[in-house]
């Protein structure tokens, strides 16, 4: 992946294709700053994807990690694996 551009979002809505593109093709990021301010980020869908793909396996990797600390210290006052991620959801969303 190339270094990311970054451009304002003034910037942005004049060549919002050239910049989708770039993403693709190039494999080039742009940063989109509103104010000053860093707000989005353009990528290619399949970088997306892999970052996605990621994420979840880290999450699982942590949420068995859990399950298993907690099977480790008995059951008593413990949740399933399934429960905990329903928490954990609820929290971030």
């Amino acid at each position: 992946m190339s270094e990311p551009v970054i451009e304002s979002m003034a910037e942005v809505r004049g060549h919002l294709a050239d910049v989708i593109d770039r993403a693709r093709r190039e494999d080039t990021p742009t940063i989109i700053t509103r104010r000053g301010k860093q707000e989005a980020v353009v990528i290619d869908i399949q970088e997306y994807e892999r970052l996605r793909r990621i994420a979840e396996d880290a999450e699982d990797a942590w949420l068995n990690g859990l399950a298993d600390e907690a099977e480790s210290e008995g059951t008593e006052g413990s949740v399933s694996l399934e429960e905990m991620a329903a928490l954990l959801r609820d929290r971030q969303g």
